[in-house]
């Protein structure tokens, strides 16, 4: 964190003798961290605010006595880099030892930037005398045990609870999740374009050779790993789905084969078995991998974090939907939120309400058809038979009650027979402008006419449903 009363007394000199401009280094720390923060920030996302984040905190307090002291004296530019090798940084510090400590579980992902990429940046806004607040980062990312792989570290596990006793929980939060930002603005404004991409500062630290020309990995901006999803959906997906749940579905010819689209489905348990199979289900018939809004609290819980990421889930925010829809991809989205994924087993086939109907706004402003689909199956793996509301746990893990199921007493999730059906498209572009999504009207319409769609295709699997173990609810239509 910065010296506060070390830079009130720079400043007011600075102010004194009144510079042609002046570039204050600050840092990308100023954004913050946590389950919650989306990533590639701009420079105009809100940061977490005072008291509570003190790192963050620190940083904002030596911008606006920046802009206190200078006002409109001395044109200001101000330098938000992220993490530097060599730096004080824990993380930098973590990755200049070739035996560190690390945290299982998380392996967020890192924007590492050289010290003389650094320099460069000054270089460019001293040349250019631009005010203004820019991020500066390399374009790409790496993963944070891929870094250290490319250092020749070697890693000591210790669990978050006892790294605690040497930490507070802040500061171990930056390698626990990702605070990557964009550095559109630094590029486009002041022209700088760095020299080393985040593997190639880490190399260039360490002192070790670069990857061959052109051989140098691109990783995934929010840590999905396709060739780890590949691998897992050759053998526990498909024993899951081929054997375990005997899964059985229809209607993939409703997906389009390029292109964004919104997949709004039914999600039924704490455990997000049933989002892990639909995207098992959808590579396979399509070679498309969707990438689902997840539910912050689930990035806190060490393991199921590391894995989530590397399928491809990203924060529930209009931020990552965003990305992911200008990209082309295929978005998965729960409308009915936490609400339905912790509804009582006696109700988990009754839908509850779409919230603040999102996912249609994103659809309108995106022109991109809504594509609903329902799991009926899954809220047996794991049924939940009360909900306890305990305070703490909620504070915790930002969940709505501690569901009262079979899990921990059997941490495996029960067996069961799922059927999983995709429905028509709902191609909201063709009948309505992107204005539409300011209409709260139009937006209810169509969010109610998706639910009620999703609803009458659950009433018919279960009405057509024998048994929790076995029989197809399809076989009728194909015969």
């Amino acid at each position: 964190m910065p010296d506060l009363a070390e830079s009130a007394s720079v400043l007011q000199w600075v102010a004194a003798i009144r510079p042609k401009n002046l570039v204050l280094l600050s840092s990308a720390l100023i954004y913050g961290t946590g389950p919650g923060r989306p990533g590639l920030v701009s420079e105009e996302y809100a940061a977490v605010g005072f008291g509570q984040h003190h790192v963050s905190s620190a940083w904002k307090a030596l911008e606006a006595l920046a802009q206190q002291e200078l006002g409109s004296v001395v044109p200001l530019t101000i330098l938000r880099p992220v993490t530097v090798l060599p730096s004080p940084a824990l993380a930098s510090r973590r990755l200049q030892r070739k035996i560190s400590i690390t945290l299982p579980g998380h392996n967020p992902a890192l924007q590492l930037l050289s010290l003389g990429d650094l320099a460069e940046a000054v270089r460019r806004a001293v040349d250019q005398k631009e005010s203004g607040i820019f991020n500066v980062a390399p374009d790409g990312v790496v993963p944070l045990d891929r870094a250290r792989r490319a250092g020749g570290i070697y890693g000591i596990p210790l669990p978050h609870t006892v790294q605690r006793l040497a930490r507070s929980a802040e500061t171990l939060d930056y390698l626990r999740y990702p605070g990557t930002v964009c550095n559109r603005k630094i590029k486009t404004q002041l022209g700088f374009q760095p020299r080393n991409s985040s593997l190639g500062a880490m190399r260039d630290f360490w002192k070790h050779s670069p990857e061959p020309a052109g051989r140098e990995p691109v990783f995934d901006a929010f840590g999905m790993d396709r060739n780890y999803i590949e691998s897992c959906s050759r053998t526990l997906f498909k024993f899951l789905c081929d054997f375990y749940w005997r899964i059985e579905s229809r209607g993939f010819h409703h997906l389009p084969v390029a292109g964004a689209a919104v997949l709004a489905g039914t999600h039924r348990g704490f455990m997000p078995w049933d989002g892990v199979m639909a995207l098992h289900l959808v590579l396979q018939k399509t070679g498309r991998i969707p990438r689902f809004l997840t539910h912050p609290g689930l990035f806190k819980f060490p393991f199921i974090s590391d894995f989530i990421t590397r399928l491809g889930g990203v924060v529930a925010c209009q931020k990552s939907a965003d990305r992911v829809l200008r990209n082309g991809e295929l978005l998965g989205v729960y409308p009915e939120g936490v609400q339905g994924a912790f509804a009582r087993y006696r109700e988990a086939y009754k839908l509850r309400s779409f919230g603040r109907h999102d996912f249609v706004k994103i659809a309108l402003r995106h022109r991109v058809p809504i594509v609903p689909f329902v799991t009926v199956g899954s809220a047996e793996i794991y049924p939940v038979f009360a909900q306890i509301k305990w305070r703490r746990w909620m504070c915790y893990s930002n969940w709505p009650c501690l569901p009262l199921s079979t899990f921990p007493f059997f941490p495996l999730p029960l067996p069961s027979k799922w059927h999983v059906r995709f429905l028509p498209p709902v191609h909201v572009a063709q009948q309505y402008p992107p204005e539409a999504a300011h209409d709260s009207s139009t937006v209810k319409e169509i969010s109610r006419a998706v639910q009620a769609q999703m609803q009458q295709a659950v009433d018919d699997i279960v009405r057509r449903r024998r048994s929790w173990f076995w029989g197809s609810v399809f076989e009728a239509e194909e015969g």
